[in-house]
């Protein structure tokens, strides 16, 4: 009984308490936010950061300054910021998934290190042949591979990244024998292609999609679980083999311990961003698909794609470096 008279005491003590930090988490941000991006300028990741910087600027009345820290490097400066919302970092499939299955001592965990906020962009990959390619279609290569294992090349745009283990990845799933032959980058690929030294090429829709609108190139499946906006009647492998999708993907991460709140509000005020139809028609003109799943749902994702080409590599038989 004794107690009562002390009740509205506590209470305002609780709500003096609790204010400060409602303001705090209310007023974010208050100050210019850091984006790292883990590529170089110009080039097709950098450029949908750059987009959705401007957008958040825009949002919240404060510069979001886009920072190009290429590679491991950028990851270890967005693992070991300060976790308050102020240094943000554009991670990918590649940063964040592939890495871990071919790096031996990788620097950063991405599951340990970082908080998912937000989903950006999904990055298509596309098998493509040749204009003057006997395949008509998925169907056609793979009959062609099973007929003579080993006989025919497939091109891969870079070295164990997610064109590579895409590559792969499709190689289990059709159960085909076919010649991986690896290169520096995008262009090299597909000049070879277009010059006949390999049949087939991995790559993604970003870097084949002028050559097959000028017709050189045939595309033969997407690698999406659905089909993308930018070629609509173009069918997924995984109409062919359920269940498969290899593709690139970038979103934002903060470091481990992130107050909910601000992950909350980033998270919000991305989606707010990326669902702008100007937003969207930009992103998918550069050969991707906006990514509008949130925190949690882009963790699942992002988790699942860790496991999932950890797997791709060990059965690839590719040994971390």
């Amino acid at each position: 009984m004794r107690l009562y008279p002390l009740m509205p005491c506590l209470l305002t003590l609780g709500l003096t308490w609790l204010a400060p930090t409602a303001w705090a988490q209310g007023a974010y941000p208050n100050k210019p936010v850091r984006m790292i991006v883990p590529f170089p300028a110009g080039q097709a990741t950098d450029m949908v950061a750059r987009m959705l910087a401007e957008g958040l600027g825009r949002t919240w009345g404060q510069q979001v300054v886009v920072e190009n820290r290429p590679g491991v490097p950028g990851m270890m400066v967005g693992k070991e910021a300060p976790a308050d919302g102020y240094t943000l970092t554009f991670g990918t499939s590649g940063t964040l998934a592939v890495n871990p299955a071919v790096i031996a001592k990788i620097t950063y965990d991405t599951q340990r290190d970082y908080t998912m906020i937000h989903g950006g962009a999904i990055i298509p990959m596309v098998i493509v042949a040749s204009a003057n390619s006997p395949f008509q279609s998925l169907k056609d290569l793979v009959d062609a591979a099973r007929k003579e294992p080993g006989k025919l090349n497939i091109g891969y745009g870079g070295v164990n990244n997610t064109q590579h283990l895409t590559g792969e990845l499709f190689k289990s799933y059709a159960k085909v024998d076919l010649v991986g032959v690896n290169y520096k980058g995008s262009a090299a690929a597909v000049t070879d292609l277009l010059g006949g030294q390999v049949s087939l090429l991995v790559d993604s829709l970003a870097a084949t999609v002028p050559h097959i609108k000028s017709g050189k190139i045939r595309p033969l499946a997407i690698s999406t679980l659905q089909r993308v906006p930018q070629m609509p009647d173009l069918p997924t492998v995984a109409e062919t083999f359920p269940g498969f999708e290899g593709v690139g993907w970038a979103g934002l991460v903060a470091p481990k311990g992130t107050p909910q709140a601000i992950v909350d509000k980033i998270s919000d005020d991305t989606l707010k961003v990326l669902s702008d139809p100007k937003m969207r028609e930009l992103i998918i003109d550069r050969g991707m698909v906006p990514d509008l799943r949130g925190a949690r749902e882009w963790g699942d994702f992002v988790n699942a794609e860790v496991l999932k080409w950890v797997e791709a590599a060990r059965k690839a038989g590719l040994k971390p470096e």
